[in-house]
């Protein structure tokens, strides 16, 4: 090779190496620094897609988890108020058996038909305030109701709960289904009602029996009595079928309807569990797809760490010698 002034190819060829050797060293601290060996779209153009594309459906998977769990507590919160509305009935028809019962007076049934209006109150009282998340459940205006715990807009990544579940709960509510109903004896439970309301008929909807005048017929059905509003007074029941035997009758239908409800709840739930446990080995899957891709293996970087550096002062040392090449050219002078 001809010695030269004006061109120091060795120079060159020390620089190249010294700036590579940099380069490779500055990715090996960046890599060991953030833990991640993609950390620009240059360093894997596909890699540094998929992992964003992981990452947002990581982040996702979460919004669904919390999606599901609050789901199943609402769940929960409906689930054990119809517990406690079931309570309140089983209550109403053990006191309705008792005034089915011949041995009991009037000033005894009067008695009963007090605390099974007081039960009726707080049936509706219940009804009108159970809510989640300021959503009511059983005033019959929640409708269906999606919980969403997937990552899409389809029908897989819902759990839809049918309207049926947050229907009125109310007494009206209950008993609406029932109204044009026979019990034994062939009287409907409109006309039951009717003759406990001093022979003034109550349209039975979801809206019913929510006057104090409308319960105590309700109660006074249940107990065998007739109910005069305008004063407040109780006679004994004279009407043909139209007492506690037939009102127990109507009794278990609701107590039924709600015991269905429930199991239809709790189908739910385990469903919503099952989503859950999905959502958690999706996510765990998706997150050891995400490091096999994304992180660093510190052990590989610190090597090449320790070898950039080796090499960028063998370059840095060799560029120092390859500058003064071009001054030995002054001997021959």
């Amino acid at each position: 090779m001809a010695l030269t002034i004006n061109t120091n190819i060795s120079s060159m060829v020390a620089q190249q190496n010294l700036n590579k050797a940099t380069g490779s060293l500055n990715q090996a601290i960046e890599r060991m620094t953030t833990g991640y060996k993609i950390n620009h779209a240059g360093d894997n153009a596909a890699g540094y897609s998929i992992a964003r594309n992981w990452e947002t459906q990581l982040g996702s998977l979460d919004i669904a988890a919390d999606n599901a769990a609050t789901g199943a507590d609402m769940l929960m919160t409906l689930e054990d108020t119809y517990a406690l509305v079931s309570t309140h009935m089983q209550r109403i028809r053990d006191l309705t058996e008792q005034a089915a019962n011949g041995t009991y007076g009037k000033d005894s049934k009067v008695a009963i038909e007090s605390e099974i209006k007081a039960r009726l109150d707080e049936i509706n009282r219940i009804a009108a305030n159970c809510e989640f998340n300021g959503k009511k459940l059983m005033d019959g205006t929640a409708g269906t109701m999606n919980i969403q715990v997937g990552l899409y807009s389809d029908d897989n990544s819902k759990i839809a709960l049918d309207s049926s579940l947050f229907a009125n709960s109310s007494i009206g509510g209950l008993f609406a289904a029932y109204a044009s109903t026979a019990a034994s004896g062939g009287v409907t439970l409109t006309n039951i009602i009717k003759a406990a309301n001093n022979n003034t008929a109550i349209t039975i909807n979801a809206s019913a029996f929510a006057t104090d005048a409308q319960k105590h017929a309700f109660a006074a059905a249940c107990a065998g009595l007739s109910y005069k509003s305008s004063d407040g007074t109780f006679t004994e029941q004279t009407t043909a079928n139209c007492g506690p035997e037939q009102m127990l009758d109507f009794i278990d239908k609701a107590m039924a309807a709600i015991s269905t409800k429930s199991t239809t709840l709790g189908a739910a739930q385990n469903r919503i569990d099952s989503a859950i446990e999905s959502i958690a080995v999706q996510s765990e899957n998706i997150t050891s797809s995400l490091s096999t891709l994304r992180d660093a293996d510190v052990a590989e970087e610190s090597s090449k760490y320790i070898q950039s550096q080796i090499l960028q002062q063998a370059a840095a040392t060799l560029l120092a010698t390859a500058n003064q090449s071009p001054s030995i050219a002054l001997n021959l002078i």
